[in-house]
């Protein structure tokens, strides 16, 4: 298959760059190379009939060339367009990547990558049919994190969380989001945050910071000074907004998410958040529709959301809504899998009424202890039905615009971040089809190649 020229610069390389990939197949994942998300999914039904020869699977383009300037894609061209560099200097700028593949970096937009302690215990527990309210009611569950994290150094949480970044890292994560909502408290839930911040800084990536306090009842608010749990659940979330204030004041929220289900916080809780959240001028995503359907991924849609995560028992009428504001749903196989989950999120919907799908880790200690993106494309597909070319979408562009970075990242077109990594693969789906071999070679962050 050959790409048209036209969707190429034909005009001859640029001199000037700070780095030049040639002879290299590339999975765009642009619109203006052939993507779209629409076709994909017709694709993913098997509705041929629909899908134009314009479209090209994975916007691919072979036998190309990529320069990159300033940390960003200026020119994608074909190979043929490129003269051999004999200066010296250019010369250390090549690369011939003798037909490998270029995808954008994958961006991990779902995780809960920072907490102290561990739960394998309550793994093991759960194998030998001890049931999960069991083991909550024994001091386990997110208590056990959170008494972990809370006790934890700001070191000491750095260093266990930083072992799974490297994990990630290792498979071509380049940009990822982390979330807080295991310290429940203000001190806590700004450690996380602040670890967070420096995982990024220090790995020289993105990282999206998630304030997630709304994830539980503390144990504090169970008490006998409260009249009873839901008094009690009241009082919290006067507590999560204000340090929502603070802490948004202190340079360490990106987004605001919360967990709206029967064992979480109902519609009215999530809307005090959500309300204080737009005051702050910061965007909302939600975990929604895991356990039951509460309405969650609507109030989302009314709050023009960014996503609405894990989404087992989303209802029509809110994948309409989801379609209309455009937020993206987010599914998270690791904890399907995890939690033996039988009720698949209502995909045909999804597809029918084009709502952009992003995939994640949810990287944590309970339900996915999950670091391998890579795993996280083979299940979207063997457990969703996901076609490989939507798996991988939904690891590149789709987690960009789950993040609000669909104008920096997720694609390879110029203009965007030059995050970007090279596979030893034949093709995309090889990504998708293999299971437990990393095919990565070289990945590259804003423009520069890394160690």
């Amino acid at each position: 298959m050959t790409t048209p020229t036209l969707l190429l610069d034909d005009t001859q390389c640029p001199e000037n760059f700070d780095s030049l990939i040639i002879n290299v197949n590339i999975a765009t994942f642009s619109k203006q190379y052939g993507f779209d998300r629409a076709l994909a999914a017709a694709n993913a039904v098997n509705d041929v009939k629909n899908v134009p020869d314009s479209h090209k699977s994975y916007g691919q383009i072979l036998n190309a060339a990529i320069a990159i300037t300033d940390g960003k894609i200026s020119w994608i061209g074909d190979s043929a367009h490129v003269d051999r560099v004999n200066n010296t200097a250019r010369q250390d700028k090549l690369m011939d990547a003798n037909g490998q593949w270029l995808l954008p970096g994958f961006i991990d937009c779902h995780t809960h990558l920072v907490y102290a302690g561990n739960r394998s215990n309550e793994f093991e527990a759960r194998l030998q049919g001890v049931s999960y309210q069991q083991i909550s009611d024994d001091g386990g569950g997110i208590v056990a994190t959170v008494s972990a994290t809370r006790k934890a150094s700001f070191d000491t949480l750095y260093q266990q969380s930083e072992r799974r970044l490297q994990a990630m890292l290792a498979q071509g994560v380049t940009c990822l989001e982390i979330k807080s909502g295991y310290g429940l408290d203000l001190a806590t839930e700004r450690k996380m945050l602040q670890v967070a911040r420096k995982l990024g800084e220090d790995y020289g990536i993105t990282v999206k910071t998630t304030y997630l306090a709304a994830h539980a009842l503390p144990v504090e608010y169970k008490n006998s000074d409260f009249k009873n749990q839901a008094n009690g659940a009241d009082k919290y979330i006067d507590k999560v907004c204000e340090w929502m204030a603070v802490l948004n004041q202190e340079g360490l929220i990106d987004a605001v998410d919360g967990f709206m289900e029967n064992i979480g916080f109902n519609q009215a809780q999530m809307i005090q958040v959500f309300e204080a959240a737009k005051a702050l001028g910061l965007p909302i995503k939600l975990h929604a529709e895991q356990l039951s359907d509460m309405d969650g991924s609507g109030l989302v849609a009314k709050y023009k959301g960014l996503s609405s995560d894990h989404l087992e028992y989303l209802s029509m009428a809110n994948v309409a809504l989801m379609a209309q504001q455009d937020v993206v749903a987010v599914l998270l196989p690791g904890a399907f899998y995890t939690l033996k989950e039988t009720k698949l999120p209502p995909m045909d919907a999804l597809y029918q009424q084009n709502v952009a799908i992003a995939l994640s880790t949810d990287c944590n200690p309970g339900t996915s202890p999950l670091t391998s993106l890579l795993m996280v494309i083979n299940m979207g597909c063997t457990l969703f039905g996901l076609t490989p070319e939507q798996a991988l979408a939904g690891v590149t562009t789709h987690a960009a615009k789950a993040l609000g970075l669909a104008h920096r990242k997720g694609s390879i077109a110029v203009g965007m971040d030059a995050d970007l990594t090279l596979w030893d693969i034949t093709r995309p789906a090889d990504l998708a089809y293999q299971m437990g071999l990393n095919p990565l070679t070289k990945v590259m962050v804003d423009g520069v190649w890394q160690e």
